[in-house]
């Protein structure tokens, strides 16, 4: 709407001007144009000079507080809720700058006056990748002191592991060993993270808009790392999408000891987006027949109503404990609430001070049927009990096609895990779950996992190096398709291993194919039950150093899939020992030269 001379107190020359100023101005500008006049008008009702004061630059007007978040991710769940929370921050006016740890600036953390660190803990206490960096700088002599700092930490974990949460704790720890003031307590979560996450954000906001004198404007001017909402499905991890399972294949030959399932899912009409790289969500199931011996230990009737959320939502005992419920698990917070119910004296021995070795003995390869047949708690009702377990939480699968190959579907590659453990067979939830019990034609609670952290060079011309013994291949399938859908020209070479070459070597005939076609420059296989001395890949990249680290100097970039317990550590370490050996460096240097490709992204694990 344009000013009008005929029905305002402005000339035509002033309509003319504001005319023109008014549609270029920003939300925020108009804003602190409001406030400017009624400032002078104010000024001028109190008996103010009537001569206007002249018009504040724009560094007069109050600067929207600016947070860091920074996030260290390994499987992509940190990264997703920084995200999320920094948009959040946005929205309440403050300017964010959103970081993944191994991005960050180090020398620019004495500047930062609000931070909040979302981290994950991976393996055995150890910090996710993209953060040991920092993590290192940060409990290292050369982490500046902090007295100005506020900060607040969000630690992702699994109650399963002994150091649950450990790195979200040693960070909380250490800044305020360097003078930080935490403005919210620290909260740690469990894999079903996303309400105490929540919490903890709903807290922060709280904290950081009582103490910030910015104005709660949105889309405050000049923020730095501007935070855009990423475009999603309406598909999540709480919400998954019941795909459709389109094959369901065993990819081990006649005679083999071990079970792969390739695994084609149609992701048709969810809008469910994914990259090479990223992993797939499944909600899997509990075995019935275990279900069904645990109700019958506990003399619980299978038709019982159980209540399963907040939302006060009942299902009958048996749906509950199926789809619901982690049964095959056992963690010492769950112990603990059941002693507390129970008051079991033998329990109560347990966990005491002192018995942690017993303790992890205990917990390790045994699940819920176990502790009720040990401990007789039979009478205990369902309803109360049945609250003190942890939802079932998802599985994460490496994703194994491209979505420019293998339009609307994704696929994966799991291994069925069998074995006996204390006088009984037992089988992986997930894994058996797709081996056994759903076929073509079913559907299947599936979401995408992100993971930024696990991808291509954005150079096609990049040459890569790919390690991925067993189904640790599965992302190297998904990097190949994709790099032969696009044409990328870049050197591609794979490090594989199994066991046995005639029964375990799986997307053989693909690999032979993409060899032939050029598409996969080389590739170094190694089957350790058909020699006399057991063969890995990690002996195939020391067989291969000279060329292997003439890759690296021409810029590959290396990719390992798989096994983080030894297979990651072991090939981590050939990895040193080859740089050190073919660039004449010394451990120290070669250990620098694999931090340099950590920083520059050409060195990415996803490992579990």
């Amino acid at each position: 709407m344009e000013l009008q001379t005929t029905n305002s107190p402005f000339t035509q020359e002033q309509a003319e001007l504001l005319n023109r100023l008014l549609p270029t101005l920003t939300d925020t500008q108009r804003i602190w144009l409001s406030g400017y006049l009624t400032a002078i008008g104010g000024s001028a009702a109190a008996g103010a000079s009537s001569v206007p004061a002249p018009v504040a630059q724009p560094m007069a007007v109050a600067v929207a507080r600016e947070v860091t978040v920074l996030y260290g991710s390994q499987t992509g769940n940190s990264h997703k809720l920084a995200t999320k929370f920094s948009k959040k921050l946005t929205e309440q006016g403050l300017q964010v700058a959103l970081s993944s740890m191994s991005d960050f600036k180090l020398n620019n953390l004495k500047k930062v006056q609000d931070l909040f660190i979302v981290v994950s803990t991976h393996g055995e206490g150890d910090a996710p990748d993209n953060a040991i960096a920092f993590y290192e700088f940060l409990h290292s002599k050369r982490a500046p002191q902090l007295e100005d700092l506020r900060f607040s930490v969000l630690a992702l974990g699994d109650t399963s592991y002994e150091f649950f949460c450990q790195t979200g704790k040693d960070f909380d720890k250490r800044l305020e060993e360097l003078g930080g003031k935490r403005i919210v307590d620290r909260v740690d979560c469990d894999v079903d993270f996303e309400e105490a996450a929540g919490e903890w954000m709903t807290q922060v906001l709280g904290a950081v808009s009582q103490s910030s004198a910015a104005p709660a404007a949105a889309n405050a001017p000049g923020s730095s790392a501007a935070v855009q909402a990423e475009t999603e499905s309406e598909y999540t991890r709480s919400n998954p999408f019941k795909a459709e399972i389109l094959e369901n294949l065993n990819l081990n030959g006649r005679g083999s000891d071990r079970e792969t399932r390739h695994v084609e899912i149609s992701l048709e009409g969810s809008n469910l987006q994914y990259e090479p790289g990223d992993s797939l969500g499944v909600i899997p199931q509990n075995d019935p027949a275990l279900v069904d011996a645990l109700i019958a230990a506990m003399e619980w009737r299978a038709d019982e109503l159980v209540t399963v959320n907040k939302n006060g939502e009942q299902r009958g005992l048996r749906d509950a404990l199926i789809n619901v419920y982690e049964i095959t698990t056992l963690t010492k917070p769950l112990l603990s609430a059941i002693e507390q119910m129970t008051s079991n004296a033998e329990l109560c021995d347990l966990l005491a001070p002192g018995s942690e070795q017993d303790l992890k003995a205990y917990l390790a390869g045994r699940d819920l049927l176990d502790l009720i047949q040990d401990y007789s708690f039979k009478g205990i009702p369902a309803e109360p009990f049945v609250t003190l377990l942890r939802k079932i939480p998802a599985r994460l699968y490496s994703i194994a096609s491209s979505p420019k190959a293998s339009p609307d579907e994704v696929h994966i590659t799991v291994r069925a895990v069998r074995y006996e453990a204390h006088g009984r067979q037992r089988s992986g939830v997930c894994s058996v779950h797709l081996a056994e019990r759903v076929q073509a034609g079913d559907a299947l609670p599936v979401f995408i996992q992100q993971n930024a952290s696990f991808k291509l060079p954005e150079n096609p011309n990049a040459p890569i190096i790919m390690i991925g013994p067993g189904t640790g291949v599965a992302p190297f399938r998904a990097f190949v398709a994709e790099r032969e859908e696009t044409g990328a020209a870049g050197k591609s070479w794979l490090f594989y291993g199994d066991q046995h070459f005639s029964t375990d070597f799986l997307y053989q005939i693909e690999w032979q194919r993409w060899l032939k076609d050029g598409v996969l420059t080389r590739m170094d296989v190694a089957f350790s039950r058909d020699t006399d001395q057991k063969v890995y890949v990690q002996h195939r990249m020391h067989e291969k150093s000279e060329e292997l680290y003439r890759w690296l100097q021409e810029g590959a970039h290396v990719y390992v899939c798989g096994d983080e317990k030894k297979m990651a550590h072991d090939v981590h370490a050939a990895l040193l020992a080859i740089i050190e050996k073919e660039g004449k460096l010394s451990p120290e240097e070669a250990a620098e030269y694999v931090a340099g490709m950590q920083q520059q992204k050409r060195y990415q694990r996803d490992v579990y």
